[in-house]
């Protein structure tokens, strides 16, 4: 079976930050994200995984703006100094973290230009951070309406024309299944890209055992064809964290 990580957050969150690290770990996840980890000192955040014993798995890039201005630009024209500025800031949270990879988010654009500047953007930052993994992933258009990167076609396109060796794909279930209505088709065409996986339930993003999503059949195919990435839980509980981790324990999780 894949090997599961916790996305803090969005799950445990009746517990402090830096407590639900350990409580992870006691449900059984072996890694955990973080979206924004731009608040609290990455050090200290840092040493709650060791003490866990979990992976600091990913991390999201550009830090975001509370003040209403966007939290991902890297594909809006006329941002590339920001854009740059404030990847530095992010990879050195990212190396304080030891997080694995860095999501770097497109924002919302459209046209030809926001693809030069997306594309432009995204090599520059591998070139900047060749050892780190970096990730482009897509989001529905419903939940995040003019949002740039849009559609897994379009990811690899993007991929492509950025051709380097640490940029690949973030494939979320919830998203798939929203932009394209077959979850299992988009991996099963783009899974050579594919660096990290988040999972959610359709409709609804809960547990991904609720809802339309066969998550038991995806893992199974997984390990068929080789994946050995993460697996991040990154739902809206239904209730609380822990009484809905059935789907966990059914995964060979202790």
């Amino acid at each position: 079976m894949p090997r599961f990580a916790a996305n803090l957050t969005r799950m445990f969150t009746e517990l402090q930050m830096f407590d639900r690290f350990a409580a992870a770990a006691e449900a059984g996840f072996a890694g955990v994200e973080i979206l924004f980890p731009y608040d609290l000192a990455a050090p200290q955040m840092y040493r709650a995984a060791v003490k866990a014993g979990v992976e600091i798995v990913l991390i999201n890039a550009p830090p975001p703006n509370w003040a209403g201005g966007p939290r991902g630009f890297a594909a809006i024209p006329g941002n590339e100094t920001r854009f740059r500025h404030d990847f530095e800031r992010s990879l050195r949270v990212a190396e304080a973290l030891r997080a694995r990879h860095v999501h770097i988010m497109a924002g919302k654009a459209t046209g030809a230009l926001a693809m030069q500047t997306y594309v432009e953007n995204l090599k520059w930052a591998a070139q900047r951070a060749p050892h780190t993994s970096l990730t482009i992933e897509p989001l529905n258009q419903t939940d995040h309406p003019g949002y740039f990167l849009s559609g897994y076609d379009m990811a690899a396109d993007v991929i492509d024309r950025v051709g380097a060796p640490n940029v690949g794909l973030q494939l979320d279930t919830y998203h798939a299944q929203i932009i394209t209505g077959d979850m299992q088709g988009v991996w099963a065409k783009h899974a050579s890209l594919v660096r990290h996986i988040q999972i959610a339930g359709h409709p609804g993003r809960h547990e991904p055992d609720i809802g339309t999503l066969d998550h038991s059949g995806f893992f199974l195919d997984l390990d068929a064809k080789g994946y050995r990435g993460w697996v991040s839980a990154e739902y809206e509980p239904a209730r609380t964290t822990v009484s809905g981790l059935d789907w966990l324990r059914r995964a060979g999780q202790p």
